[in-house]
């Protein structure tokens, strides 16, 4: 799929988007880069400031009535039509893949359905639909070297791999450099980390000990999650790994470009 032609830019008018209950609570830079970066293409930016969590961890864990009940807001907050766009690719996978079947039989299956085929991953929104040369010139702040993480969810689930690097490569001075396992999770997986913290962390040791492997001045991801994981292990290992999600390194290329 490429970009919207001229006669469909008026969809892209107005987009709602849902930074995911983890960037809200922990990373609200993020989504403030998000919209940084969908405002400098043109397109108006509402926050779902309802929609607190898609449900996903008490899904993830078979608790389905309890999930139903946490995403019912964020249902019901996306309601009006338009895109959705999604600070995180598990969520957008959570979203897009699974709300019809967690709301099936219930009297919000409808809405739910129809959320989800409106749902996008950041990314792949900005790179897909709206195009890159939308943002003008992008360029780091100072020549360097990057990894870009590939989360579980957002890779398996939703088959997005290409336009994060698409949207990336359009950074003059900035390289990123594939990892020896690119395809390797990070051991965060949501409750996974929480039910099983010794695997988990040896996972993360893994990632850790790759990303440093290939003298990268920063790991960059599409899902704070698995940066908290990687930064986060990184960090009880003294080793200073700095993380950022995506549209923050959108955001400052756009700045540093004019």
């Amino acid at each position: 799929m490429g970009p919207r032609s001229a006669g469909e830019e008026d969809e892209l008018d107005k987009v709602t988007l849902f930074p995911t209950c983890l960037v809200s609570l922990l990373f609200p830079d993020a989504a403030r880069a998000a919209r940084r970066v969908l405002e400098r293409a043109g397109v108006a930016v509402e926050m779902a400031e309802d929609a607190v969590c898609c449900g996903q961890p008490a899904w993830n864990s078979g608790h389905v009535e309890e999930a139903r009940r946490v995403a019912e807001g964020a249902v019901h907050a996306l309601a009006d039509g338009g895109d959705v766009v999604l600070c995180s690719g598990s969520c957008t996978t959570m979203v897009s893949h699974y709300w019809p079947e967690l709301f099936e039989g219930t009297d919000d299956q409808q809405l739910a359905t129809e959320v989800a085929e409106r749902a996008h991953e950041f990314s792949s929104f900005v790179v897909d639909e709206v195009g890159v040369e939308r943002l003008g010139p992008l360029r780091a702040v100072a020549p360097s070297a990057a990894v870009y993480h590939d989360s579980c969810h957002m890779l398996r689930g939703l088959g997005i791999k290409d336009a994060p690097r698409r949207l990336l490569a359009a950074i003059e001075g900035l390289e990123v450099r594939e990892l020896g396992a690119q395809e390797r999770c990070c051991g965060f997986g949501g409750t996974f980390s929480i039910r099983y913290p010794e695997l988990s962390s040896v996972m993360a040791d893994e990632k850790v000990d790759d990303i440093i492997g290939h003298e990268a001045a920063e790991v960059i991801g599409s899902d704070s999650g698995c940066l908290m994981q990687i930064c986060g292990r990184a960090q009880a290992r003294g080793v200073n790994l700095p993380g950022r999600y995506i549209a923050e390194v959108v955001a400052a290329a756009i700045d540093a470009g004019g």
